[in-house]
């Protein structure tokens, strides 16, 4: 495992949209600094990602200073939103967790809602030390997690995903392969390893940054979408069903906790802690 290095890093300022690939992150302890700070939610207040919007895939926002995002789309004009000024907050619904957040500004609800054809609010994470707690079940007291669907940062293998593809190749949907690693949304991705290593590990560092191995990564349809038409097939679930499926979930990647902060960059060693 001498050799296991970070291939690349990936972090999606506003939940469901395009990521970003920086050659460095600094990782805080809810996440990668600038990852998900910001969601959309819809009418009735529960998140929206490109499960219910496929063409969210084809947004983007970019980081912008003190936090505020720059928001692009096809068909769209080019929006700058400033992170909220400090006030009320709403309460929003992101997989049954009630959490609080501060609302941008109307332009930004009125953008998002041209873009997608509904009714749609764009909302910003003002504390994630305070505002949403990790699932109790695989988290200690006081950890605490931004948009991301449960986890400070995911990881996957490249190794685990050529095997995956051949498994694909195989398959009654083999046109639909090679899948690119977009299409899983990883944070860190990890090169230098044994397919499904990631299976067996608990504690891993990544440069100097230590995580603990929360949980695998129970995949959705989210996984079907290509990231760069949005249009949707039938891989990789039907694969991963039939190859990866641990008790109710179809799993690929690891989710991690960070027990440290720090700056990672690619390149960095992976270590195998326990």
């Amino acid at each position: 495992m001498g050799n296991a290095e970070l291939r690349s890093l990936h972090l999606y300022p506003v939940k469901a949209f395009r990521g970003l690939a920086p050659r460095q992150a600094v990782v805080e302890p809810w996440g990668l600094a600038g990852d998900r700070r910001w969601v959309l939610i819809d009418d009735g207040g529960k998140v929206v990602t490109q499960r219910q919007q496929p063409r969210l895939a084809l947004a983007a926002a970019e980081p912008g200073p003190g936090g505020g995002v720059r928001l692009s789309a096809p068909g769209r004009d080019p929006l700058t939103v400033p992170v909220p000024q400090p006030g009320g907050t709403v309460t929003l619904d992101i997989f049954g967790d009630k959490v609080e957040a501060v609302p941008a500004d109307a332009t930004a609800h009125a953008w998002c809602s041209g873009y997608l054809g509904a009714d749609v609010r764009l909302l910003h994470m003002d504390d994630p030390a305070t505002r949403r707690p990790v699932d109790p079940d695989y988290s200690l007291p006081g950890e605490t997690v931004s948009f991301a669907d449960g986890f400070p940062l995911l990881l996957t293998t490249l190794s685990s995903l050529d095997s995956l593809n051949s498994l694909i190749a195989e398959g009654d949907h083999a046109e639909e392969g090679p899948l690119p690693m977009n299409r899983f949304r990883p944070n860190v991705v990890v090169a230098g390893t044994p397919a499904w290593a990631e299976d067996d590990w608990s504690r891993i560092a990544i440069g100097e940054v230590a995580f603990r191995v929360a949980k695998t990564s129970g995949r959705c349809v989210v996984t079907t979408t290509d990231q760069t038409s949005a249009k949707r097939g039938k891989e990789p679930l039907r694969t991963l069903g039939r190859h990866r499926r641990f008790g109710s979930e179809l799993v690929f990647g690891q989710n991690l906790v960070p027990e440290s902060t720090g700056t990672i960059r690619v390149g960095d060693p992976v270590t195998i802690l326990e």
